[in-house]
């Protein structure tokens, strides 16, 4: 079975967003020790799973990186441009970006069946309610939290409407130069 790996910056008090989406406490300035770290975590996945939301952004985002050949992150551009991805979605009728499919379905139900396909890992790129949802339906096998040194008071979070308790195994915390904390856990 293909794994789900779930790679989020989240603040120090748990939150991956402001109250109105705001993420300009996130370090987006990245050491190259980070950058590093990510690569590893992405070198095996075959699949992007997100929501629309962060599809409109996202897609475009790492395209323009991808077609950038000066670019510092082109390497990460190429791997999320020619990654296939699934969108989830509810609105949208016909896919406006190359290499993506729609998920139309129940989250739990859609992402399940990706995972009993054959093919490498995959990885989860999402907003809160998105990830929150893969969280409620237990789908995630591996948490990568990327811990920012930023506490913002209030929030989206993602373990809010969990459903209950989520008990994890710390598998390493790895500290960045750039003041990140990568906490890698398993569910128990």
């Amino acid at each position: 079975m293909r794994k789900l790996k779930l790679q989020m910056q989240i603040s120090l008090d748990g939150f991956v967003a402001g109250p109105n989406g705001e993420m300009d406490w996130m370090v987006t300035d990245w050491s190259a020790d980070l950058n590093q770290y990510v690569g590893r975590i992405v070198a095996d996945i075959d699949t992007i799973v997100l929501g629309r939301k962060l599809a409109e952004g996202f897609i475009p985002y790492w395209a323009g990186v991808a077609a950038d050949p000066t670019h510092a992150e082109h390497e990460g551009g190429r791997i999320f441009t020619d990654t296939p991805k699934v969108v989830f979605t509810h609105s949208m009728e016909q896919s406006p970006w190359a290499n993506t499919t729609l998920a139309k379905g129940g989250i739990g139900d859609e992402v399940r069946q990706l995972k009993q396909q054959a093919g490498g890992s995959i990885y989860a790129c999402g907003g809160a309610r998105f990830v929150s949802s893969l969280v409620r339906h237990n789908l995630i096998d591996e948490y990568f939290l990327l811990v920012n040194p930023s506490a913002i008071g209030a929030g989206m979070p993602i373990f809010k409407e969990a459903g209950g308790q989520r008990p994890l195994q710390l598998v390493e915390a790895v500290p960045f130069a750039c003041g990140i904390v990568a906490m890698h856990y398993r569910p128990k």
